[in-house]
């Protein structure tokens, strides 16, 4: 029984073993998003629907072709009044009822558009269609690289503070060891022994809270990548060296793909435009037609001109033209509608590009600072550390009071938080100034 039991619980240990935690860096983070992120998905699949919409509208310009077919009953025949001279009876009228009881038919019928505006600019447009959901896809592939980078390095941060208060706790229970040591032997008060406690008490409620942030991140995260909520993830702290921007050369901010979706989208309200214009041009199209009809007293169907039933055949063939003349001026207002949704893109345009202008000065503008921020703080953590350790060698030798040594753990974690923030602004700047380049696929690639 004994040994069933172990073997049970190794069994267990495999399984939660076998449950391993997922390193992840920016880049898998990334792929797995743009793989699996509901938008992503959704984003691939308007693209695909585009091509439908250009098959939609290709099939205005090819022939349409019917078949049609009917049975009729007349119980009872209209008269016609004709003149009974044409019968050998002048002067009489006569009452003659045409056709028979039973009438079926069957045909098929073909219209080819020979010339219509609208079908030639419906063309056009939707090769600018698919053109446009390309460019959207794009841009929300950006849009979901934006959002993980950033909670990719806000987990890695809170992860970060975490550990600052590890060591900070480890540290604060030394101190608890040597008070309690010196306690028991009549060198400390107790007074000081409680103030350490109550440090380890608040620290451990810091701990707690960090460690509640760190989990509500990490499934922010795992949302953004479409990730289940129950993986357990890693992020590996090589993924956040500090390198140098660059920013001699401002980028054109008419390559950006926010840009280039409002100057598609002006292109196809031109588009739009001349659709509505081409109502002022005529239209000329074939058709074509070719019908079987059989009548007589009783159902035509399998009957023959014994049965007193007759098949024949016919057939045409023309041309329709239409030409407009006069819509009430509803063209004229419609192609005005057009032309001024038209002068409102292009409002857009110009404010676009210059919120783009802004984005990258203050991305670049908050790189810099960070850059300094980071050096400043990093040598803050280091006075910090020697602080720390000569004022704890101070408490030890009797030098220093209690107080003295909290304070400078106090300062040295406050360096460290610094320290740790100055890193995420850095982080989360360099995203904002990749994006304002247009060059937010290249995360992919670290």
């Amino acid at each position: 029984m004994r040994k069933t039991v172990l073997l049970l619980l190794f069994t267990f240990a495999t399984v939660v073993n076998a449950q391993e935690v997922k390193t992840l860096s920016l880049k898998d983070a990334i792929t797995f998003a743009l793989e699996n992120k509901a938008a992503a998905k959704k984003a691939k699949l308007d693209v695909e629907n585009s091509e439908y919409q250009i098959q939609e509208v290709r099939s205005r310009a090819l022939p349409k072709i019917s078949a049609s077919g009917s049975l009729n009953h007349n119980p009872i025949l209209q008269t016609n009044v004709i003149d009974g001279s044409a019968f050998g009876a002048p002067g009489t009228t006569i009452q003659a009822a045409f056709g028979q009881k039973w009438t079926s038919g069957a045909g098929i019928t073909l219209n080819q558009a020979i010339y219509d505006q609208s079908v030639f600019i419906g063309l056009k447009a939707a090769k600018s269609t698919r053109e446009f959901y390309q460019i959207n896809a794009q841009l929300t592939e950006e849009q979901v690289i934006e959002r993980v980078a950033n909670a990719y390095y806000q987990v890695y941060i809170t992860r970060q503070n975490l550990n600052v208060l590890e060591n900070n706790l480890k540290n604060t229970n030394k101190v608890k060891d040597i008070i309690k040591g010196q306690f028991d032997n009549g060198l400390a008060k107790k007074i000081d022994l409680d103030r350490v406690m109550v440090r380890i008490s608040n620290i451990n409620t810091q701990r707690q809270q960090v460690l509640n942030a760190v989990e509500l991140q990490e499934n922010s995260l795992k949302f953004y990548m479409g990730m289940p909520v129950e993986t357990k993830i890693s992020i590996p702290q090589t993924e956040f060296e500090i390198t140098s921007a660059a920013l001699s050369e401002t980028p054109d901010m008419t390559s950006r793909t926010e840009y280039q979706l409002l100057k598609k989208n002006e292109q196809l309200l031109q588009y739009q435009k001349k659709s509505v214009q081409a109502a002022y041009y005529p239209t000329l199209s074939l058709t074509g037609s070719y019908n079987y009809i059989g009548q007589g007293p009783e159902m035509p169907w399998f009957k023959k001109p014994a049965d007193g039933v007759y098949w024949s055949d016919y057939a045409a063939i023309g041309l329709n033209l239409n030409v407009p003349i006069f819509s009430g001026f509803g063209t004229r207002a419609k192609v005005r509608q057009a032309e001024n949704k038209l002068q409102s893109i292009k409002v857009d345009l110009e404010e676009t590009k210059l919120s783009l202008d802004l984005e990258y000065e203050n991305a670049k503008t908050q790189i810099n600072n960070s850059i300094v921020s980071i050096n400043n703080q990093k040598e803050n953590v280091k006075l910090a550390e020697e602080v720390f350790t000569n004022t704890n060698n101070n408490y030890i030798q009797g030098l220093a009071s209690l107080t003295d040594l909290l304070d400078s753990e106090n300062a040295l974690v406050e360096a460290q938080n610094n320290y740790t923030t100055s890193l995420l602004e850095y982080k989360l700047a360099e995203i904002q100034l990749i994006k304002s380049k247009g060059e937010l696929k290249t995360l992919t690639n670290k």
